[in-house]
């Protein structure tokens, strides 16, 4: 049964996983880290409901487990929340051929504007799926993607990029 939603959405998922870590081999550890939860929560998926964001909210808490995870490490050495918020901010960025600049706006945005950018944007999700996706209300979505394009916009001023 879950080989056919990994056939399904394996491609679209592992390019969530390359949008959020940034990086190939992080992208494949969360891919995998998130299709062992599909498959060991699988009971607990309401087919009356779509595939696909319940997928992609698995994906996202599992980035987020993972970021906490790390900002817990003594090797991270962190001693308040301020630290960890700019070494988060401030991860690389994936390089994109025609939008490197704007990709590197996005990943130095604050892991909630982020994380709404990366769904809505580059996911193609709508309000609605990105909000389940995140556990949070559509407003909230909105707001953050609101908040997210301003702060583009000022970092991208100088450019030709508009978002």
């Amino acid at each position: 049964m879950v080989d056919r939603y990994i056939r399904e959405h394996g491609r679209r998922l592992y390019g969530l996983c390359c949008h959020l870590c940034g990086n190939v081999p992080d992208a494949d550890d969360l891919y995998q880290e998130t299709w062992l939860k599909v498959v060991k929560n699988i009971a607990r998926y309401d087919p009356e409901r779509e595939f696909e964001p319940w997928l992609t909210r698995i994906c996202v808490n599992t980035y987020r487990n993972s970021l906490r995870r790390a900002m817990r490490s003594p090797i991270f050495g962190f001693s308040d929340g301020e630290k960890q918020e700019r070494a988060l901010m401030c991860a690389p960025a994936p390089q994109g051929e025609d939008y490197s600049e704007l990709y590197e706006a996005v990943e130095c945005l604050p892991e909630k504007l982020r994380l709404a950018v990366i769904l809505y944007y580059f996911r193609d999700m709508d309000i609605a799926a990105a909000a389940a996706a995140l556990g949070v209300p559509a407003g909230t979505v909105k707001s953050r993607l609101n908040r997210a394009r301003r702060l583009l916009r000022e970092v991208l001023d100088e450019t030709d990029l508009r978002f």
